[in-house]
């Protein structure tokens, strides 16, 4: 049991440096992400944005705002998300050597469930951070006198529990968990998948260790990522907007459930706004997918002699 929780242990803890490194590198485009989706958004498209984000508020406070949350939800939700599912994934490999079995053989809905399932707890345990993402992504947007004007993770945090209660710092839990749900069973099943069949093409080298197997992790990250963000983007769209709302002095809220939100967004501005910020959410998604993953699996090669995917 102890060896158990140390391998787990140590799985999350690389996955979480490994999120840090993508999250620094890919912060922008949720900034861009977010800003487009929420109430309000008047940019064009991606670029548009990313333009005007940086015309208004530069790079430090503009670009960049938030990325102390975005470091903290790698933290949180990275680390589940990424280590939880290695852990899994080596279990059930694990199982089918002492079986006799090949030891990859589990099958694409196993992999997608060992994903729902680390995505799920993941999502659920960094709330905190990922509300405190959006709201500090999404402030400088806001008209001067509606800022929330949190100095750091810390502050956004200790405020909103202060503010709203504890449970307010799980506002759009409900929509952040079913998002992650689908994005990580898509992101890491199929990107196992994808590695594994690909890996005996030839195409990639001998066992897709060519160039270390960066591309192979490349192109199934690609793929995968693609099909996350499309399942996921509606969820991503009202998450983002439930937890941007500002709640009155009275308590009341614009959305007061997932399901209003939807119907809302719907009603209001078309069914294609479910989609609103696929651009940079896939631009930022494929990249940090890559980053995060190819760093964990070479980190973890690297400490226990086993590939993490």
């Amino acid at each position: 049991m102890t060896a158990a929780a140390g391998a787990l242990l140590i799985k999350m803890v690389i996955a979480a440096f490994s999120g840090m490194g993508a999250a620094t590198v890919c912060h922008p485009l949720d900034v861009i992400r977010v800003q487009m989706q929420t109430e309000g958004s008047t940019y064009s498209g991606a670029v548009d944005a990313a333009k005007g984000i940086y015309k208004k508020d530069g790079v430090k406070d503009g670009l960049y705002a938030g990325v102390s949350a975005a470091y903290l939800r790698q933290w949180l939700y990275g680390s589940c998300r990424i280590g939880i599912y290695a852990y899994l994934l080596e279990n059930a490999q694990n199982a089918n050597i002492k079986a006799g079995l090949d030891k990859n053989a589990i099958t694409l809905p196993t992999k997608m469930l060992f994903g729902l399932t680390s995505g799920g707890i993941g999502s659920f345990v960094g709330t905190p951070s990922e509300l405190a993402l959006v709201r500090m992504s999404n402030d400088k947007k806001l008209p001067p006198d509606q800022r929330r004007n949190y100095k750091g993770v810390g502050d956004a945090i200790s405020t909103i529990a202060k503010d709203e209660g504890v449970t307010g710092l799980f506002t759009g839990a409900p929509a952040t968990v079913l998002r992650a749900c689908l994005l990580s069973a898509c992101a890491m099943g199929i990107t196992s998948e994808i590695k594994l069949r690909l890996s005996g093409s030839g195409h990639f080298g001998v066992d897709g260790k060519l160039w270390g197997g960066v591309p192979l992790l490349f192109v199934a990250t690609l793929v995968s990522s693609f099909a996350a963000n499309t399942v996921a983007n509606p969820f991503d769209v009202v998450k983002s907007r439930m937890q941007g709302q500002k709640v009155g002095n009275d308590g009341s809220v614009q959305y007061n459930s997932m399901l209003d939100c939807f119907l809302q967004t719907v009603g209001n501005e078309g069914v294609l706004k479910l989609w609103s910020g696929f651009v940079p959410a896939f631009l930022k998604l494929a990249p940090y997918t890559v980053i995060s993953l190819t760093l964990t699996d070479k980190i973890t090669k690297i400490i226990t002699g086993k590939e993490a995917l």
